[in-house]
């Protein structure tokens, strides 16, 4: 469905082009984006709040896209996508008399790719996948404000995602000759809700809405190594890492484009001053068989106390964000009061 208000675009890709002549050598294995991070190491985050003065509340949050490789050589394609969120907090504000009387605060979220976010161009009408997140992220914000505060009130929470990651290399659909794979698919959503629980927990702090904590996003997810290669040198991670008994292993912050499989991952929302989780989200196949429980339960808490540390190292980013947006507050307010004095005496 297409909105007839608007001029959409092509509903094709985005995508710079790619000339014939450099995609026999831009698609090889060599150049595909590689894991350089240890196991444990998250990508390099940007959080920076108050940008939108119109809206009570903002946030912007940005993760470093995969090393580029010798790919911008051979073509204008880049090497991976990276993640770029946006989030306006409107509210508190009264609603509307027809409204029934509620005592806690009317919490609602909305979650929408740009139209440019993924190589396959998406629509203006938002689909299931985006509804999704936004139940998710509902989920997640709801057990941190302190709704009795504002009864009869309601607060809404806009993020926009300007770029998302993408469950598949660019390489792969040149070499197997198989379009449409250029979007956002289920492994890199997990990363989206991560992200998105973290910018906004930063644009309701910036908005000075009352919460108990900051919640802050995790993520992470148990991949396997390629057949014809070494893990080691597929994905360049240390062998220090969390390794399951069926030989995958387990990493933080997973970009979908940097490993040959993904088995499973997890997504959760920590609040680490009450040792809490209000949002747990997993997917993927734990097991071999169905009937081994036992190393399906075991996967599952491996993967939740992964995705709890990977939830806490974003932590330090959002306090480091939060920290400097009070100490910016606090000087212009000097600033302001300086001038008022100033002219109060002239």
């Amino acid at each position: 469905m297409s909105d007839r208000r608007r001029i959409n675009g092509p509903s094709g890709g985005t995508a710079p082009p790619v000339y014939a002549s450099s995609l026999i050598k831009a698609h090889t294995a060599a150049n595909q984006p590689s894991r350089t991070r240890r196991p444990d190491e998250l990508r390099k985050i940007f959080l920076k709040t108050g940008l939108t003065p119109s809206a009570s509340g903002s946030a912007y949050f940005e993760l470093e896209p995969s090393p580029s490789s010798k790919t911008h050589e051979l073509s204008l394609q880049g090497p991976s996508s990276a993640l770029k969120l946006t989030c306006t907090v409107h509210g508190p504000k009264p609603l509307p008399r027809s409204a029934p009387f509620t005592p806690h605060i009317l919490l609602s979220t909305h979650v929408k790719f740009a139209p440019f976010a993924a190589r396959q161009r998406r629509g203006y009408v938002r689909d299931a996948s985006e509804r999704d997140l936004s139940v998710h992220l509902e989920t997640a914000l709801r057990g941190v404000i302190i709704g009795d505060r504002w009864p009869k009130s309601g607060v809404e929470v806009v993020i926009t995602i300007i770029e998302g990651d993408e469950d598949h290399w660019w390489g792969d659909e040149a070499a197997t000759k198989i379009t449409g794979s250029g979007g956002i698919g289920p492994w890199a959503m997990m990363n989206v809700l991560a992200g998105c629980i973290t910018v906004a927990s930063a644009a309701i702090a910036d908005a000075g809405i009352d919460c108990v904590d900051l919640v802050s996003g995790g993520v992470a997810a148990i991949v396997e190594p390629s057949g014809q290669q070494n893990f080691g040198q597929r994905d360049n991670v240390a062998q220090s890492g969390k390794t399951l008994q069926n030989g995958s292993h387990v990493v933080l912050d997973p970009c979908p484009c940097e490993h040959q499989d993904v088995i499973g991952a997890c997504v959760v929302g920590y609040l680490a001053g009450r040792d809490e989780l209000t949002e747990l989200w997993l997917k993927g196949r734990l097991s071999s068989s169905s009937t081994d429980t036992q190393v399906t339960v075991a996967s599952q808490e491996v993967l939740v106390d992964h995705a709890v540390a990977s939830a806490m190292e974003a932590r330090l980013v959002l306090e480091a964000a939060m920290k400097e947006a009070v100490e910016y507050r606090s000087r212009r307010n000097r600033t302001d009061s300086s001038d008022a004095n100033t002219q109060a005496k002239d």
